[in-house]
């Protein structure tokens, strides 16, 4: 067994080095097996990172992976807002369940979602942690333990106030009948038309519009569950589209002010609040993605089936076995439905034809 290079180390040394080995032969260890383990110890106390550092690790490490800015983002921002500011400068492999459990406990009941979200990102570093065999175990596992019991998520679910789906007519009269509409006015109307969300709509592109299918096709990025959404178009939405095409300018987006950006997310909240538009909720405005609501609760009332509604509104299907067995879209069934729908909410311009 070496012990060391002359003259780093001197025959004292040599010589203390030697007793201490011969006193490890004598317990029945190694010496050389046991320097090795030493030397593997001081490595990985080099290595050990803090939890500011090992999260910021594993977001880059995950980062590549989600489907959009804004995720990414929250990712990262979570921690910084709530974690951060209690263990962001403690060494991961110090970290104990109560640590987890002082910082979240603030939040669990008050803001459960967010909170739910930030454990979840906190295991995922503290995972990295066991890979990197900083530990033999995951502290924020138990943390449930220290904290109190969550409502459960059906409990807590807050409902988009919404437009009862008999008064649609009239509310869509009002924020629709007069003859010149603003892109923003139209944006809405074909949110309510195609049964859409906020964002998909605002973000929709004319690469997306297939005029001869009259399908609306949204890619799997743009989609909250990750899947391509197609979209049967109806005449009124058809009709809406080639009202917009004069001011296309060259610009991807189909709702744009100014062709360098889509309307801001905004547009719709505004224009329902200016114009008072009730909803459902008392002492509430209508929010855009009420709409949703107003059409689930229409399609069920009108004998449509859960699956054609389901997928119309682009719903992730929670039973593994039934989604397996769902691998269609049933586009051509839901034509016949969102013109049904589309007839609906313009009832009220054919009442004007009638009239005139």
């Amino acid at each position: 067994m070496g012990l060391g290079p002359y003259p780093s180390i001197g025959l004292a040394q040599a010589r203390k080095l030697a007793f201490n080995a011969r006193e490890l032969i004598d317990s029945g260890i190694d010496p050389i097996e046991h320097r090795k383990r030493e030397q593997a110890a001081q490595v990985r106390e080099r290595d050990i990172v803090t939890f500011e550092m090992a999260a910021q690790r594993v977001y880059d490490d995950l980062a590549p992976g989600f489907k959009n800015a804004n995720h990414s983002a929250q990712w990262i921002n979570t921690l910084k807002t709530y974690a951060f500011p209690s263990i962001g400068k403690r060494r991961v492999d110090q970290l104990t369940t109560a640590d987890f459990a002082d910082f979240l406990k603030p939040i669990w009941l008050t803001k459960p979602e967010t909170a739910s979200r930030v454990r979840q990102r906190c295991e995922r570093v503290m995972t990295w942690r066991l890979a990197h065999e900083l530990s033999t175990s995951n502290p924020v596992s138990a943390v449930d333990a220290l904290l109190p019991k969550q409502k459960s998520k059906r409990d807590r679910v807050a409902h988009f106030p919404s437009v009862p789906w008999r008064e649609l007519p009239e509310v869509c009269e009002k924020l629709f009948g007069t003859r010149r509409q603003s892109v923003g006015r139209q944006a809405l109307l074909f949110l309510i038309l195609t049964a859409a969300r906020s964002g998909e709509v605002r973000g929709a592109t004319w690469d997306e519009i297939n005029f001869k299918t009259r399908i609306w096709t949204i890619p799997a990025d743009r989609m909250k569950a990750g899947v391509q959404h197609r979209v049967p178009l109806s005449d009124q939405g058809i009709e809406l589209l080639q009202d917009r095409l004069p001011f296309r300018h060259g610009s991807p987006w189909v709702f744009s002010n100014t062709g360098r950006a889509p309307i801001s997310d905004m547009t719709p909240t505004k224009i329902l609040r200016d114009n008072k538009i009730a909803s459902d909720t008392p002492g509430r405005t209508a929010t855009a993605h009420g709409f949703r609501s107003s059409f689930r609760d229409w399609a069920s009332e009108n004998g449509y089936p859960r699956g054609l509604a389901e997928r119309a509104l682009a719903h992730t299907i929670q039973n593994a076995t039934e989604a397996a067995y769902h691998r269609t879209d049933l586009l051509d069934q839901r034509r016949g439905m969102m013109e049904a729908w589309a007839s609906t909410a313009m009832k009220w311009k054919s009442t004007d034809s009638q009239r005139e």
